[in-house]
């Protein structure tokens, strides 16, 4: 017994019956207009009459009105916060955003109208069975009360019977608790049918999760590439500053002054490069604003750095860096450029990690069909220290070079580690 009235009046029974209720407010306007009609066609005056036949026959026309109502693009969006909140199902197996497809649209308006015609069902029995069941278990204690029409429907002329009242109006309450408890587990159970996600759904929420995707893994190329680039170039550089002074009165103090100032000048373009990478990451977040609020989002940050450049980074990488061109770069495309930059940068970080000190030869050819990047540098005496985390700036550039249709090949050959991009034109 206890274990029945907890299931009938637990708190995830009590919160299915607030989302019948509401279905039942939802109901009122189409209950309404149905009473109007019905009411016309049997000569019944007012919205508010007693005549059961013109209450379910209000109650008949809403329906089909609900119906046609729940095809438009706000019903399912509206119907999946309040089942969210209310049916106790997990919120995934919902979906998102308007219906779309003859499909989708029948499932929602099948669930607008379930939930809508059973909300007002169980709301007027809300409404009206608790006071009806009350007075019935007063009919014992109340002489008014056995008096009136009341009492005499429940046949009074039998004085035991009276306390009869008491056990029938604590069923009545029940009984509604019970039939509230049961209409509501029919609608959490029909929900994830009716309201999830269509194969259409499913498809547009793996396109999006795929361009979230990519968008970080966009963010994450950009700030590894930049903000690594410069920690790797100030460090060798500082590096090779403290070795020079280190070495007493006869220090190389002009190789210092040079040290020092690709340090500034690294900095400096770093952050405007930082700048930019912020930059996409507030537009990345204010498009999905704007697209959850269907507004259009505002511009990006602007090109990133390209080929123009390219040699102040080549001169903050240090002296051993030799960069020769090939070709007119005039005509290359901003996508191409600035990818092209990022793919050398990244090239010149990996040479400073691993072979720091060594000379760097970096060669752009724009001659042939194929747009070449090739990088040269020898391997250190010592093989460097593999570190846990590494590898991620070869598949960076991997990822680059794929993006514009090319390849990239990169590994050591004849106690030269090379690196060779081709993109074509």
């Amino acid at each position: 017994m206890r274990r029945c009235a907890v299931a009938l009046l637990g708190r995830r029974a009590r919160r299915r019956w607030l989302h019948l209720i509401v279905g039942g407010a939802l109901f009122m306007p189409f209950w309404m207009v149905g009473s109007v009609v019905v009411g016309a066609l049997l000569g019944a005056g007012g919205l508010f009459t007693g005549s059961l036949a013109v209450q379910f026959g209000a109650y008949a026309v809403g329906l089909p009105l609900v119906a046609v109502a729940a095809l438009f693009p706000l019903a399912r969006p509206m119907s999946v916060a309040a089942a969210r909140a209310l049916c106790g199902v997990p919120a995934d197996r919902y979906a998102d955003g308007p219906a779309q497809g003859p499909a989708a649209r029948a499932r929602t308006a099948g669930w607008f109208t379930l939930h809508l015609g059973a909300g007002a069902l169980v709301s007027g029995a809300t409404l009206a069975l608790p006071p009806f069941a009350v007075s019935v278990m007063a009919l014992p204690f109340s002489p008014a009360l056995r008096e009136s029409e009341l009492g005499r429907l429940w046949g009074l002329d039998r004085p035991w019977w009276s306390w009869a009242a008491l056990p029938a109006g604590l069923l009545m309450l029940l009984a509604l608790a019970a039939a509230a408890a049961g209409t509501g587990a029919l609608l959490a159970l029909q929900a994830p049918r009716l309201l999830g996600p269509s194969p259409a759904d499913r498809l547009a929420a793996a396109e999006r999760r795929a361009a979230e995707a990519e968008s970080r893994n966009r963010l994450a190329r950009e700030l590894h590439d930049s903000v690594g680039h410069a920690l790797s170039a100030v460090t060798l550089q500082a590096g090779a500053a403290r070795r020079v002074l280190d070495g007493g009165a006869g220090a190389d103090l002009a190789f210092v002054r040079e040290a020092l100032t690709a340090i500034e000048e690294t900095t400096r373009r770093t952050v405007g490069e930082l700048d930019w990478v912020l930059g996409l990451l507030r537009q990345d977040e204010q498009a999905g604003e704007a697209r959850d609020a269907g507004e259009a989002g505002e511009g990006g940050p602007g090109p990133g750095p390209g080929l123009d450049a390219l040699e102040s980074l080549v001169r903050g990488a240090g002296p051993k860096v030799a960069l020769t061109v090939s070709g007119d770069l005039a005509p290359v495309p901003e996508a191409l450029s600035r990818e092209a930059y990022r793919i050398v940068q990244e090239g010149l970080t990996n040479a400073a990690r691993h072979a720091g000190g060594e000379p760097v030869s970096v060669r752009l050819d724009a001659r042939t069909e194929e747009w070449e990047i090739s990088m040269e540098n020898p391997l250190p005496a010592r093989p460097p220290v593999a570190r846990p985390n590494g590898g991620r700036g070869l598949r960076g550039m991997g990822e680059r070079a794929r993006l514009l249709g090319g390849t990239a090949e990169a590994g050591p050959a004849d106690g030269v580690w090379r690196l060779v991009v081709r993109i074509p034109r």
